[in-house]
């Protein structure tokens, strides 16, 4: 069970979260603040996993409060639940264990609180972060909300859940570089989280991954690779 504390200078807000978290069963003891200073306070009278911060508060803002958290001996984890899209590079340089935009949706809100316990745990590392341009202002994403990347020219164009992002980067070099995060070539043309894969089709002298909503193809030169990794993960394909 994890212990948070919600920060909102807007009560409906805080009363808002405080619902959609008390819905998620990992989710222990709610403490609800209205400003940086009573999060503080609340800090030093009870055990706290984790924080939702939003950004502007009076005097003390979220990340104010990242800041000084980040000197404890054993620093809560940090979730910012902003309205501000602007901001996510400095909560990301802060380590933040992620960022939701409001409104916050409740499968999104899951996720954060599973990426919560396993900071908790000791199971992770502090995120890897990729800096994407989007209308020329310049954002973080994390690397495990890639779920592929597509091919394009010199370019590669990264496929999340809400959006797509193109980095100057092409798909070779990224191949050798998040090889070792659970990223696997599997065409020329794509580049496949196998963590997101949810189910492989085989028959018919075709292949295909299904990652969220997309079908991918899966080339004959890559199939055995892809063959090797799901018998390694124990996803077995469908034909």
């Amino acid at each position: 069970m994890v212990n948070v504390i919600i920060a909102d200078d807007e009560l409906p807000a805080v009363e808002e979260l405080a619902f959609l978290l008390g819905k998620d069963a990992r989710i222990g003891t709610i403490h609800r603040a209205s400003s940086g200073a009573e999060v503080l306070r609340t800090l030093e009278s009870h055990s706290v996993d984790a924080l939702f911060l939003d950004i502007h508060m009076p005097s003390l803002s979220g990340l104010d409060i990242a800041r000084g958290v980040s000197r404890f001996a054993r620093p809560p984890a940090v979730v910012f639940v902003t309205a501000d899209e602007d901001r996510a590079l400095e909560a990301f340089e802060l380590r933040a264990v992620d960022y939701l935009l409001k409104p916050v949706r409740l499968e999104r809100l899951a996720e954060s609180v599973r990426r919560v316990c396993e900071r908790v745990d000791g199971s992770t590392a502090a995120p890897e972060v990729i800096t994407v341009d989007q209308g020329g202002v310049s954002r973080m994403i994390r690397r495990d909300d890639v779920r592929y990347v597509q091919a394009q020219g010199d370019y590669a164009r990264l496929h999340t859940a809400e959006a797509s992002y193109l980095i100057r980067i092409p798909l070779n070099d990224l191949e050798r570089q998040w090889a070792d995060a659970g990223f696997l070539r599997t065409h020329r043309s794509y580049l496949v989280s196998m963590d997101q894969v949810r189910q492989v089709r085989i028959g018919a002298g075709r292949a295909s991954l299904f990652v969220g909503d997309a079908e991918l193809p899966v080339s004959r030169r890559h199939l055995p690779d892809v063959r090797e990794k799901l018998e390694a993960t124990r996803l077995r394909p469908s034909s």
